[in-house]
Parts: C-alpha cells; sequence; structure tokens
C-alpha cells in the first residue's frame, strides 16, 4: 500500500525524521518533512490547573503525580514495562499518586493471549496501591489536557515505531518526560536536557528516574522549561501550516 501511494504521489510527506528514514532509499527525495505541529498556545503549563478524579479526590500542580498516556494501554507504548516500573516507585515513594489514560482496546500489536486486556494482565502481575492509581479510560480532551497539566512526571514509552502527538503535547504543557531510549524519542529529547531517557526495558532505571523526578521536581524545572521551548521551536502549529502551505507550489 505504501510503495504504490509513494510510486504515484507527487509530494510525500513525514512528520518525522525517523520516520521518514524507515522507507526505501528510492523514495527518500521525494518524502518532504513536515511536521503537522502541536497547538502551544491551548496545550501550556498551569501552575493552577486542577484535576478531580471519579472518586472525588483533586490533584493540583505541583502534587507528586506520574503520568501516563496512550490512546490503547499496550506493549508497543511501554504499558508492561510502565507497571512493573510503577510497583517500585509507589514502594518508594507513598505520596505519590498515578494518573492513567488510555483504553483498553488494541491500535498495535494484539491482545495477550491470557487475558482480556493488556490492563487486566498486568494488574495480576504486579501489587500497586488501588487509592493511588487512577485508570481514566479515554477521556475529552480538555480533561487530557489537564491531566498533562498537574503531571509532575510524564513516562512516555515507546518500541521504535511511529512517535506520538501526546509526547509532543506533554512537552508543550511543560511536562518532565522520561522516555524510552529509543530512536523515534531521541530525536526529540536529550537526555537531561530536555528530559530524561532510559532504556526501554530497564524497569530499575525508569524506577530510579522516577523517583528521582517526584523528590528534586524543583531542580528539574529547567529540564521542563526547555521541552517546551522545544516544541515551540520545532513543532509549533503556526511552523506546522506553513510547512504544509510551502509544499502546495510544488504541486502546481
Amino acid at each position: 500500500m505504501h510503495t504504490l501511494n509513494l510510486a504515484h504521489c507527487d509530494i510525500g510527506v513525514s512528520p518525522t525524521e525517523w520516520q521518514r528514514s524507515r522507507h526505501p532509499v528510492d523514495f527518500l527525495p521525494k518524502i518532504q518533512l513536515a511536521h503537522e505541529g502541536i497547538d502551544t498556545e491551548l496545550l501550556r503549563p498551569d501552575a493552577t490547573a486542577h484535576l478531580t478524579l471519579p472518586n472525588g479526590h483533586t490533584l493540583r500542580a505541583g502534587d507528586p503525580i506520574i503520568t501516563y498516556v496512550a490512546r490503547n494501554l499496550e506493549p508497543y507504548r511501554g504499558f508492561h514495562s510502565f507497571m512493573r516500573t510503577l510497583e517500585k516507585v509507589q514502594n518508594a515513594h507513598p505520596r505519590c499518586h498515578t494518573v492513567i489514560v488510555g483504553g483498553d482496546e488494541v491500535s498495535y500489536g494484539q491482545k495477550p493471549s491470557d487475558a482480556a486486556n493488556w490492563r487486566e494482565k498486568l494488574l495480576r502481575e504486579v501489587k500497586l496501591d488501588a487509592t493511588r492509581t487512577h485508570f481514566l479510560g479515554k477521556v475529552p480532551y480538555d480533561v487530557y489536557r489537564r491531566v498533562l497539566q498537574v503531571s509532575a512526571a510524564h513516562v512516555y514509552l515507546t518500541y521504535p515505531f511511529v512517535l506520538s502527538w501526546s509526547m509532543l503535547e506533554a512537552m508543550a504543557s511543560g511536562c518532565l518526560v522520561i522516555g524510552s531510549r529509543t530512536g523515534p524519542v531521541e530525536e526529540v529529547i536529550s537526555d537531561g536536557v530536555n528530559g530524561l531517557l532510559v532504556d526501554f526495558f530497564d524497569i530499575g532505571a525508569l524506577a530510579d528516574r522516577l523517583t528521582e523526578s517526584l523528590q528534586r521536581d524543583r531542580a528539574l524545572q529547567p529540564l521542563r522549561r526547555a521541552a517546551r521551548q522545544t516544541v515551540i521551536d520545532r513543532y509549533s502549529l503556526r511552523d506546522g501550516e506553513q510547512r504544509f502551505r510551502a509544499l502546495l507550489p510544488a504541486l502546481g
């Protein structure tokens, strides 16, 4: 399908260089780099942000809150690594809460063979404090935006695969992103500069980084500011529109 489309199109568009690099060399001259862009005015830090959970508990910006977002909770987006890490973090930090956004369907890969979904499977495997672990499922966009704004540490893990818009939206919101040291993420995040990187499968390292992030929130504020600036400089909605408009003359 992709080969046929690339053979017949006038211009191909890839949102990231990593995605572009996955195509056959013969097609690369045809594929232009143009990310659609992130609305950095809508998605921005808010020190007064709060999120009221279904159980009535309210979380506020500045609280020790871990966030995780995916369209669906599955291994392609590191859900298994995240859940195994979370047990360690909750033991090390008895006050932290975790907000998890995402459905139980399959976007990539397949369902587990021994459970209805990956959430059910992982909850059998790990022991979490249910009073501090909040699965919101799929939520309205405004709720999602507030989840990012109250976050103290946002986990984004992915196989070498398409980069989620949610990672850039989290950065635009001023999140401290702890990401996987995989190609799509490394194109955007430099460890210790505008976020933190860990090996995708290193549960211990991820747990250490998360615990450190909650304990040193104020000291790591420069990384949050740099994350937002990265999105403003490289992935803004205005720049995205301009990039696409610039492609139009070439189409005649």
